[in-house]
């Protein structure tokens, strides 16, 4: 895992190209969901070539989504289990946003906050996936009662609203944490980010 320099592998060259699919696909998702939401955000249905079109496509991109998105998360569910220093580490996050380390636990691979957007998205995905089939016409919606289609259409709509800015929150982290993003970009990371972001999984690799 370690590279030449003063440099070490975070991400993998499918791992980041997992990763960018998925967002760019989670990005089409959530404007042509906005189009179906409400009349007001019809216009913009048209980036995916207007209103019948937006209906046809956006099942499809979800399913790519899920696909993608399932290839990137699945192998790294093994570190983004929760622990007690995990706990401790959410319950003591205004230290670390005032740049603050001491009594925190070290961080491994991932910290709590971003264990926690795991899940979210992880679970989050799996609610969109079942509630978009359910509701999916003209393939699977017949197939489901009236009552079910309707607890569907709610829980999707506010999975994706709760999915919508728990990315917001994550894309804020990114750029406010130096280094994060270049990390998914480049896949490789100073090895003083490292130690100093995530000194557990630091000691592992380093």
């Amino acid at each position: 895992m370690t590279t030449r320099n003063d440099q070490i592998e975070r991400y993998t060259g499918s791992q980041r190209a997992a990763h960018w699919v998925s967002a760019i696909s989670f990005i089409l998702l959530a404007l042509s969901g906005l189009a179906l939401f409400h009349p007001a955000m019809a216009w913009l249905a048209n980036l995916l070539g207007g209103g019948q079109w937006n209906r046809i496509l956006h099942p499809f991109i979800g399913v790519l989504w899920f696909l993608v998105f399932a290839r990137f998360a699945l192998p790294l569910m093994g570190s983004n289990v929760i622990t007690g220093g995990d706990l401790k580490w959410l319950a003591q996050v205004r230290r670390v946003l005032a740049h603050d380390a001491s009594g925190i636990p070290p961080v491994g691979r991932y910290n709590g906050g971003q264990k926690v957007l795991y899940w979210v998205l992880l679970l989050g995905m799996l609610v969109l996936l079942a509630s978009g089939v359910v509701i999916w016409e003209p393939y699977f919606a017949d197939r489901f009662p009236v009552d079910l289609r309707r607890i569907a259409v709610l829980a999707h709509a506010v999975t994706a609203w709760g999915l919508i800015l728990s990315i917001i929150v994550h894309v804020t982290a990114s750029v406010w944490t130096a280094g994060s993003l270049t990390a998914m970009v480049r896949g490789k990371v100073s090895r003083a980010w490292a130690k100093h972001h995530h000194p557990g999984w630091y000691r592992e690799v380093g």
